[in-house]
């Protein structure tokens, strides 16, 4: 597969694009839950458990904040090729502004995934 420049990724939240985001990170997951017994001959066995999903994106602040606290539609695009992003509903859990006096006024966020995630599919 060929590799893709994140120069067009982009975060979108409840439809409208964050400006400033400069980079988005996902943790998408599945719980394995160990089934072993007495019959296994020592070897663990397991099944497949709830799938979750969470993450944060940064950047420079540019506009006002994004409130934290409501379930949002939430798309991370990886690119501007219309099938590399992931979209689902999510809570903001978290903001967090700095800002120093020799830089630039920046903000991160973190989210929880509520639902299904609809990965990239190329």
């Amino acid at each position: 597969m060929a590799q893709i420049s994140g120069t067009a990724g982009e975060v979108r939240v409840a439809g409208a694009t964050v400006n400033g985001i400069k980079s988005w990170t996902l943790d998408y997951t599945q719980d394995a839950l160990e089934t072993t017994d007495f019959d296994d001959s020592g070897v663990k066995t397991y099944l497949a458990g709830l799938s979750g999903w969470a993450g944060s994106f940064e950047g420079f602040k540019d506009g006002a904040p994004t409130g934290i606290g409501s379930i949002v539609a939430l798309i991370l695009m990886e690119s501007a090729t219309a099938s590399q992003l992931y979209t689902g509903q999510a809570i903001l859990t978290g903001s967090h502004p700095s800002v120093s006096v020799d830089g630039i006024a920046s903000v991160s966020y973190d989210f929880q995934g509520t639902g299904a995630l609809t990965p990239a599919s190329a």
